[in-house]
């Protein structure tokens, strides 16, 4: 059907304005009234199949109420008395159709629903009148009276006046402001003022000086409707009077071959007008990269990162600044004090865990990012939008729980160069132990002018100097490369942890929203081509 439709709008914008429509739908699935985008899909195979039909032929419904005149009115414009008149309808819920150029209506006729015996082709007729041939191509149908208490009645009106390219409305000067019509079917077909005429019938009942008053509160009453445009015709079918004007104004919109055109335009206008009233006409938007880190942000501080990043980071601090330390004052300070371990409440087993996560901040943080975000949309979208933010809050929960606590902080692991100045600390100081020793010896001995020498000096002396000078200078040059290392420590931990928190998020809660924003942003691009 598509490639049909491309093939009936090429060089023109209807093809684009019905895909339009489709994609719309598409992806107001789910969010908007599934009614509604029934009824859209509807329009756009109507519209798809009355432009893959006859070209040549233009459907003129004539409508009205009882006793409007309608079938008065048909007659007079077909020349013959097809139709019966009077206050009593015929009980059939059956249109009547008569066409003028019978070639290719055979599949017109048979679209709209006309049985073969309510046809009547004009063309074939012994009495064709002069003037007939300014109709050709018409094909003229006298609906069901649309205020009948017959249900039946009212279901062919409604169908055929959604098919019709050229709607006829037959009003009377008793009931031209009849809410029933106003309200059911002017009103609504404001947007399908260019495919729609208003009959005054039985102008003839009034004063010649009174008509063009009573023609202008018709105008008003339209006007009222959103219908200003539309031309209004006083006749009388019964006299003669108008119906000239009225077939040469039906003539003249069919030499046009714009009826149809105009009808599928309005078609998508309107229906493209109650989706855009539906979703509304915000411009669409996504959650933004910085949006997305304000949220990361809250929910880190919420899930304690600064805090265990803080805790690894004094942790690895104080381990590697112990394991660098000159041995004497290492063994000084265990002796002297207890060192806590500030990330005990955060163990689970022998690794270091991040705290648990505080639920009702998290989730305060997700429903004001969906607030924040759904506040410009209309009513289904805000509401799909807030759902795809805050409908998994338990799941974001326990996914934070889960994958902060998978992190290895590290804490109780030192940089591996700690453990290197650790061992050779150790060599220097057992060095200058031992040749402190060696001295002690060679003194208890008296034999310290045999000690070995180098320039001059006993190799013991040097030795105990050596171990003590380079110890304490080691630890005073790589005491600040611990403070470092524990920095870039307790940084990693916050971007491992950051890390997991921003991919629970984005999974949880930033894609899911802005896909249903990317929908959004669809629908609005469907509406924006439908109404170009």
């Amino acid at each position: 059907m598509r490639a049909l439709r491309d093939l009936a709008t090429r060089g023109t914008t209807i093809g684009t304005r019905l895909q339009g429509l489709e994609q719309a739908v598409a992806a107001g699935r789910g969010v908007l009234d599934d009614a509604l985008l029934d009824d859209t899909v509807a329009t756009v195979d109507r519209a798809t199949a009355r432009l893959r039909l006859s070209a040549h032929h233009t459907v003129v419904a004539i409508a009205g109420a009882t006793g409007s005149g309608k079938s008065s009115t048909y007659n007079a414009l077909t020349g013959l008395e097809l139709s019966s008149t009077g206050v009593r309808r015929p009980t059939t819920s059956w249109a009547t159709a008569c066409v003028w150029g019978s070639e290719g209506a055979e599949e017109v006729l048979d679209w709209l629903g006309i049985p073969p015996r309510h046809q009547t082709m004009r063309d074939s007729m012994l009495d064709t009148r002069q003037g007939d041939e300014a109709l050709a191509g018409v094909v003229l149908m006298d609906l069901p009276d649309h205020d009948s208490t017959e249900v039946s009645h009212h279901l062919e009106v409604n169908r055929l006046v959604d098919l019709a390219d050229l709607l006829v409305w037959v009003v009377d000067p008793q009931k031209y402001a009849d809410a029933a019509l106003h309200d059911r079917y002017l009103a609504p077909y404001k947007t399908h003022a260019g495919i729609m005429l208003v009959v005054l019938n039985h102008i003839d009942t009034i004063a010649p000086e009174k008509r063009q008053a009573m023609v202008d509160d018709v105008k008003r009453l339209l006007a009222n409707d959103g219908l200003g445009s539309v031309k209004v015709i006083p006749i009388s079918a019964r006299e003669g009077i108008g119906v000239d004007e009225l077939r040469q104004e039906i003539a003249s919109r069919v030499e046009q071959k714009r009826s149809t055109t105009l009808r599928v335009e309005a078609d998508v206008a309107a229906a493209a007008g109650r989706l855009e009233q539906a979703g509304g006409i915000v411009p669409a938007s996504e959650i933004t990269p910085q949006r997305t880190e304000a949220l990361v942000d809250r929910v880190a501080e919420a899930a304690g990162v600064p805090t265990v990043a803080g805790a690894v980071e004094r942790s690895v601090r104080s381990r590697a600044t112990r394991a660098v330390a000159w041995p004497p004052v290492a063994l000084l300070g265990a002796l002297g004090r207890r060192d806590p371990d500030e990330l005990a409440q955060f163990r689970a087993g022998s690794r270091p865990q991040a705290v648990a996560v505080q639920r009702a901040a998290v989730d305060n943080a997700v429903r004001e990012l969906a607030d924040e975000t759904a506040a410009p949309l209309a009513g289904p979208w805000a509401s799909a939008v807030h759902d795809a933010a805050t409908g998994r809050l338990q799941e974001t929960d326990d996914a934070l729980d889960r994958g902060l606590a998978s992190v290895d902080l590290r804490a109780d692991r030192v940089p591996g160069w700690v453990g290197l100045v650790r061992v050779l600390q150790w060599l220097l100081f057992l060095a200058a132990i031992g040749s402190g020793a060696w001295w002690a010896l060679l003194a208890v001995q008296g034999t310290l002018d045999d000690a070995p020498e180098v320039s001059g000096l006993a190799v013991p002396m040097l030795g105990l100097a050596a171990g003590l000078v380079l110890g304490v200078l080691l630890w005073l040059v790589v005491r600040p490369m611990a403070g470092r290392s524990a920095r870039e420590r307790g940084d990693d931990a916050d971007h491992a942890m950051r890390e997991v928190v921003a991919g629970v998020l984005s999974h949880q809660v930033v894609e899911p929203t802005n896909r249903v924003l990317a929908s959004y942003a669809s629908f609005r691009s469907g509406i924006g081509s439908a109404l170009q």
